[in-house]
């Protein structure tokens, strides 16, 4: 657990390290070309998809990938990324929200406080990102929009797949629909690199290799062995320790600086993450 919040919470520094080389959909569609195989390889031979969910799960990866990821990679060109780590961190929020609305699933009152808590601090956060001196250079309003966005869509995306995973297996729609996504992205990136002149580093490869094989692949694959393993109440606790990485290695990678509404916000979104998270260990305890 400690390490996958690790390799998830370096998403977003080793994104902006990317991003420093490649515009944003080529630097995804670099992620998802390495990922894709791999994904399909480690599923061969053990579970099948029928075709009537292609549809359903071409949609759940054109959402999750082209939506979702490419909105992430936009938002973090335009913000620092330890502003890009903390939004990003709200994706448990929001699934609270929409599992009640498309799941049924009830909201406490504890979780609605925690949603609430939560969104003032991205209104903050969004708010206090110029004060640091490499907010003031790095971060946009429109930056935090693009990541909001990708939190969002993230968040549906995981919500949706939980109705297709309980029919259909959760590594073969995660594969399938990875597979869509990249194929959904392929003619926009496609475009990009038509017009805008791009050099291949070797770090940018680094970055790229990354976030498809460490951050996709193997953090997929950890997760639901996780998962099989102990409590989800349990293994959602990685939740918490993912911005506080992302945070300390922005910092350290980028020199990132923050003022008082950030650190204000920061607080707000992880204690309204603490909330929804607590109000639904309770509940799993009662079940």
């Amino acid at each position: 657990m400690l390490l996958l919040a690790v390799i998830w919470g370096l998403s977003i520094p080793v994104t902006k390290l990317g991003l420093l080389m490649l515009p944003p959909l080529t630097l995804t569609a670099l992620r998802f070309a390495i990922a894709v195989p791999l994904l399909m390889l480690l599923i061969m031979g053990r579970q099948r998809l029928p075709r009537r969910a292609l549809p359903h799960v071409a949609a759940l990866g054109a959402l999750g990938i082209g939506v979702g990821q490419v909105a992430q990679t936009f938002g973090v060109a335009g913000t620092s990324a330890s502003v890009g780590t903390i939004i990003s961190a709200t994706i448990p929020v929001f699934i609270v929200v929409f599992a009640a609305l498309r799941l049924k699933q009830s909201v406490s009152g504890r979780q609605q406080v925690g949603l609430l808590a939560a969104f003032v601090g991205i209104a903050l956060v969004a708010l206090g990102q110029g004060e640091g001196t490499a907010g003031l250079f790095e971060s946009s309003v429109t930056g935090a929009a693009w990541v909001l966005l990708s939190a969002l869509t993230i968040a549906f995306y995981y919500v949706w797949s939980v109705e297709l995973t309980d029919q259909y297996g959760t590594a073969a729609v995660a594969a399938w629909s990875t597979l869509f996504g990249f194929i959904a992205l392929l003619p926009w990136a496609g475009w990009e690199m038509w017009h805008v002149s791009i050099q291949i580093t070797a770090e940018a490869l680094w970055a790229a290799a990354y976030l498809g094989l460490v951050v996709t692949v193997a953090g997929l694959f950890m997760w639901l062995n996780i998962l099989r393993t102990i409590p989800v109440r349990i293994a959602a606790s990685v939740q918490y320790l993912q911005p506080v990485i992302g945070i300390a290695a922005s910092s350290a990678m980028f020199g990132d600086r923050t003022g008082g509404l950030f650190a204000v916000g920061v607080v707000l979104i992880l204690g309204g993450l603490a909330l929804t998270m607590t109000s639904r260990r309770k509940a799993d305890q009662t079940t």
